[in-house]
């Protein structure tokens, strides 16, 4: 049990990291960003600043999940505590899904008609998707673990 706990927790700290890696490397090479400086690439571009003001419910949200296993791990997987984080991974899920679906919108509404805007629209709305899992989970161990609690198991 104890290395499954500590397993998924090494695996959302490394979904974080990558996260963050993709955020910080990507800008830099997109097409339109390839031959920019650096401060035009990370202040001038709004949507750039959506996207990172975006993903902090995401990252919020993966800080939770490493306390849920942290509460596993210390036997408080049905307290209180363990309720409220489920409770605040799924408020994150639904927001990172709905500020993912307002990134398609827009980058599908302002795209240029020389301009494909499918290779975004595709991992935006695989984004879209993972978000209402994670949520619909969330959901679940919380109703679960609030039902365990309240029957005094």
């Amino acid at each position: 049990m104890k290395v499954s706990r500590i397993f998924l927790q090494a695996a959302v700290a490394f979904i974080g990291l990558g996260a963050l890696a993709l955020m910080l490397w990507v800008p830099p090479h997109e097409g339109r960003n390839a031959n920019a400086a650096l401060s035009a690439v990370y202040f001038k571009d709004p949507f750039l600043a959506y996207v990172y003001m975006g993903s902090i419910p995401f990252f919020y949200g993966l800080f939770q999940a490493f306390k849920v296993l942290g509460y596993i791990g210390r036997n408080e997987a049905f307290s209180p505590n363990t309720v409220k984080a489920l409770r605040v991974i799924r408020r994150c899920a639904l927001a990172t899904a709905g500020l993912a679906a307002g990134a398609v919108i827009f980058i599908r509404v302002t795209a240029g008609s020389a301009e494909d805007p499918a290779g975004f629209v595709l991992p935006g709305a695989f984004a879209v998707f993972a978000s209402l899992a994670a949520a619909s989970a969330a959901t679940v161990l919380e109703n679960i673990v609030g039902r365990s609690r309240g029957s005094g198991a």
